[in-house]
This record gives structure tokens, C-alpha cells and sequence, in this order.
């Protein structure tokens, strides 16, 4: 690996370090939401009848796949997300967003997105943040999970 891919690597894995924990510790202050809630919440309501498969929810949430199964239920039992048979699957579920899920993604949706823009996006150029986001949308494709 040349020394520039791994500034870039390392500098990748600092940001994340950095900012994860401060936009996790911002929306838990303002809203109660740890960060992987919001993530799952957010997740949920961009998706079709705003319910995923448990599986289809841990190829597309921040958390792990093996994590997303304990942030449902978290939300399960919170009210903020509910779990409802596959009629096509006997075997798998669907994690949907409940009203009241909506409406604490809705109150946090500006805190999160503030926190974004002054801890990230503020600090790039509009030609940064479009090389950055192809670069690691590129980067997901490879591993099937670019959206």
C-alpha cells in the first residue's frame, strides 16, 4: 500500500472515530436517539412501506448485521419500531417504522443533520464532498452495499 492510501485509510478510520461518538452523544442528549436507533429509523422510512427484512436491514444499516437484530428489538421495545410476519417467509420478519418512530425521526432529523454539516460537511469544498462521496460510494459498490 503506498504511503498516501494509507494516510488516507488512517485518516478515514480518525473521522470516524471522532465525529461517530460526538453526532451519537449530540442526538442522545437532544432526543434520546443513540445514534444506531436514528440510523435503523432513518433506514426504515426511506424504505418501501417503510418496513426492510431483517436481512434486507442489515445489508443497508451503519450498524453491523450481526447488531441490527438488537437495535430492533431496542426499538420494538422503546414503541418505535414494530416486527410483523413475512406472509412470503414464514421464517423471516420485517422491522417497520411505527407513527411514533416517524415522529422521533422527525424531531431528531435537524439535530443530526446540523451536527453533519458543522462536524463534516463544513469543512469540505463542494468538489471534495462530490470526489469523497463517488471515491467511497465506489468503495461500497465493490462490497454490494452502494446505494
Amino acid at each position: 500500500m503506498s504511503d498516501d492510501l494509507a494516510s488516507t485509510w488512517g485518516a478515514l478510520l480518525k473521522v470516524h472515530a471522532a465525529l461517530v461518538p460526538r453526532l451519537d452523544r449530540e442526538l442522545q442528549e437532544a432526543h434520546g436517539l443513540p445514534l444506531t436507533w436514528y440510523d435503523v429509523l432513518l433506514e426504515l422510512n426511506g424504505a418501501p412501506q417503510r418496513r426492510l427484512t431483517m436481512g434486507e436491514l442489515g445489508a443497508v444499516a451503519a450498524v453491523s448485521r450481526t447488531r441490527v437484530s438488537r437495535v430492533v428489538d431496542e426499538l420494538v421495545r422503546a414503541g418505535l419500531v414494530s416486527r410483523e410476519p413475512n406472509p412470503d417467509d414464514g421464517r423471516s420478519a420485517f422491522a417497520a417504522l411505527t407513527p411514533a418512530g416517524r415522529i422521533a425521526l422527525r424531531k431528531a432529523a435537524p439535530t443530526y443533520v446540523a451536527a453533519v454539516r458543522r462536524e463534516f460537511a463544513d469543512h469540505l469544498t463542494a468538489q471534495e464532498a462530490e470526489v469523497l462521496a463517488r471515491a467511497l460510494r465506489k468503495v461500497l459498490a465493490a462490497d454490494g452495499r452502494a446505494r
